[in-house]
C-alpha cells in the first residue's frame, strides 16, 4: 500500500516511544480517511494520584490530539469495583463505590496537566455498563472461551498452581472489550500488560458488526530504581502533583543510562536532539548537563516554566553549593508526649514512606537532625522545638513538633 506523505509523517511520530501497534496498515488505512479517528485509553481509578508512568500513555494520547484526533479518556468507574487481575497472583480485591468515586474525581482534575481539554472527551464505564441487564451480561460472556481466557499468562500460572480465579475476574477482560463497542474506539491505547485485554477489545467489536480498533501498546516505565515498574506501592515513583523541587531532585536521582529511556518515553524533544545530545555524551559531555534538561522541561510541564527555573536554582544551592535554600518549608507535626521517636517523625512528615525505612536510612548514614548524621533509629526529638532534618541527598523539611492541645 501506498501511503500519503502526511500519512507517514503522522505514523512516525505515532511510533516513538510505542512497543506494538496491531496492525499498522490498519492504522495508516485510517489516518488516509482524513477523519478524526477516536482514541481510547482507560484508566481504573485505583489510586488518587497519576505519577509519571501514567503519562507514557498520555503523551501518546496528546499526540494524537495534536495530530487532529479525538481523545477519549475512560474512567472506569464500574470495572474499577471488580479490579483489573492483570499481572496478580491473586485474587484482587476491590474498590469500594465511595473509593472509585473520589479517586475519578481526582483524575479528572490531574489529566488536564497533560492533554487538552478541548479535545478531550472524559467517559465513564458506568454510563452503559449500569444499564447492561443479565440477559446482556450473559451474550456477552458467549462471545468468549474459557480455553481463550486461560491463554492470558497471569490466569494460566494460577490456574497450574491451584491458585483460585474468580469468576468474575474473567469478566473483567470481557468489560474492557466491551467498552471499545460502547465507544466506537477507532484506536485504543494501554500498557504491554494490556495486551490480552486490547485484543479482546478488537475481537468483541468484530463480533458486534464495527471494525475492529487498533491496538497500540506502550511499555511499561521503570521507576528511579531502574529496575521496577514505577508504582506508589513500590516508593520508586514522580507523582505529577508533587511539588517542583521534589519532582527536579528525583529526576535528577535518575542512572545516566535510566535518562535516555525517560527522554524517549516522557520527553517531547524531537529523538534527532535526543539522538545528538547521546552522541556528545559518548563523546565525552557530562549526562547531568542533559539531565537538567530533562528534569526543568518535566517540572515545567506540570508546574509553569518560573517553578523550573526556580527549582534548579534550589538544586544547584542544596547539592552543589553545599547549603539548603532559605525558603525550605515547614512542617509542623502535632505529637503526645514530650518526645517523638525520629523515626516516626520522618515518616509523618513524608521525609519517609514508611518507619521500617526511616530506620534503614538512619542506620546506612543517611539522615541528619540539624544538620549533625545521626545513627541511633531510636533517637527520641523533643516535643516543642523545630528541628531540620534531611534524608539523603533530595529531601528535606523544618520540622516543628507541637504538644497535641487537650481536647
Amino acid at each position: 500500500m501506498t501511503v500519503p506523505a502526511s500519512v507517514a509523517e503522522a505514523l512516525a511520530q505515532i511510533r516513538r516511544g510505542t512497543a506494538e501497534i496491531l496492525r499498522e496498515e490498519e492504522l495508516a488505512q485510517r489516518l488516509a480517511e482524513g477523519r478524526p479517528l477516536r482514541i481510547k485509553a482507560g484508566f481504573d481509578p485505583t489510586a488518587p494520584d497519576l505519577h509519571l508512568g501514567h503519562t507514557v500513555l498520555l503523551n501518546k494520547l496528546r499526540q494524537f490530539q495534536e495530530l487532529g484526533h479525538e481523545a477519549l479518556f475512560l474512567i472506569g468507574d464500574f470495572t474499577g469495583m471488580i479490579g483489573d487481575p492483570t499481572g496478580k497472583s491473586a485474587t484482587r480485591k476491590p474498590l469500594s463505590r465511595d473509593q472509585v468515586i473520589d479517586n475519578a474525581k481526582s483524575y479528572e482534575e490531574q489529566i488536564y496537566k497533560v492533554l487538552h481539554p478541548e479535545k478531550t472527551l472524559v467517559m465513564f464505564n458506568s454510563s452503559w455498563m449500569n444499564g447492561m441487564s443479565c440477559a446482556e451480561l450473559i451474550q456477552l460472556a458467549a462471545k468468549h472461551t474459557v480455553a481463550r481466557m486461560l491463554e492470558r499468562e497471569d490466569f494460566s500460572s494460577r490456574y497450574k498452581n491451584g491458585q483460585p480465579i474468580a469468576i468474575h475476574e474473567f469478566l473483567y477482560p470481557l468489560l474492557q472489550g466491551y467498552d471499545s463497542v460502547a465507544m466506537r474506539a477507532d484506536v485504543e491505547l494501554g500498557g504491554t500488560d494490556q495486551k490480552f485485554n486490547l485484543l479482546v477489545g478488537r475481537q468483541l467489536q468484530e463480533a458486534y458488526g464495527q471494525a475492529p480498533q487498533v491496538v497500540i501498546t506502550m511499555p511499561i516505565l521503570e521507576g528511579l530504581d531502574g529496575v521496577h515498574k514505577m508504582s506508589k506501592s513500590l516508593g520508586n515513583y514522580i507523582g505529577i502533583t508533587e511539588p517542583p523541587d521534589e519532582m527536579f531532585g528525583k529526576l535528577m536521582s535518575i542512572s545516566d543510562s535510566l535518562m535516555w529511556r525517560y527522554m524517549e518515553l516522557l520527553s517531547f524533544t524531537p529523538l534527532e536532539e535526543i539522538a545528538g545530545w547521546k552522541r556528545a555524551c559518548a563523546e565525552g559531555a557530562n549526562p547531568r548537563d542533559y539531565k537538567v534538561r530533562l528534569a526543568q522541561e518535566i517540572v515545567a510541564r506540570f508546574h509553569g516554566q518560573a517553578a523550573a527555573v526556580s527549582a534548579l536554582a534550589n538544586f544547584e544551592a542544596r547539592f552543589r553549593q553545599g547549603r539548603l535554600p532559605e525558603d525550605l518549608e515547614e512542617r509542623v507535626l502535632t505529637v503526645e508526649g514530650a518526645a517523638s521517636p525520629l523515626a516516626h517523625v520522618l515518616k509523618d512528615a513524608g521525609l519517609t514512606a514508611s518507619t521500617s525505612e526511616s530506620y534503614r536510612l538512619v542506620q546506612q548514614g543517611g539522615v541528619k537532625v540539624d544538620g549533625v548524621k545521626v545513627s541511633d533509629p531510636r533517637l527520641n526529638l523533643a516535643n516543642g522545638r523545630s528541628y531540620l532534618l534531611q534524608v539523603g541527598k533530595r529531601r528535606a523539611a523544618k520540622v516543628r513538633l507541637c504538644p497535641e492541645q487537650p481536647g
